[in-house]
């Protein structure tokens, strides 16, 4: 029997998942061209890779439409809404964390404390 800790690492676990998971809980339904302005140092490949890896362990939904050019959008689906509230404890430990070091932060402008 695995750790629970281990099993949540293993669906959000490195660098990118977590923040993808993020990104598309604060901004719906976004296109892959979205998330990678959202995520400027990832490359194209990489957010492939994760995208594909979210959506085989059921917390993020890809919709292709038959248009020209193709248009594919990635949502969260309930199971990835239920991460919600991890993600939500991450964020208010990192932002107490980076302001413990004295780190640089980027916070979006409507953001409230």
């Amino acid at each position: 029997m695995r750790c629970p800790v281990e099993a949540t690492l293993n669906v959000i676990g490195g660098k990118w998942k977590a923040v993808l998971v993020w990104h598309l809980l604060e901004g719906g339904v976004l296109r892959f061209g979205e998330l990678r302005r959202l995520l400027p140092g990832i490359t194209q490949k990489m957010l492939t890779q994760q995208l594909r890896e979210l959506e085989a362990a059921g917390v993020i939904s890809r919709t292709v439409y038959a248009e020209v050019p193709p248009r594919v959008e990635y949502a969260v689906t309930a199971h990835g809404r239920s991460l919600r509230p991890l993600l939500e404890a991450m964020h208010a430990w990192g932002l107490q964390h980076c302001l413990q070091r004295d780190d640089d932060i980027a916070m979006p402008q409507n953001f409230v404390m």
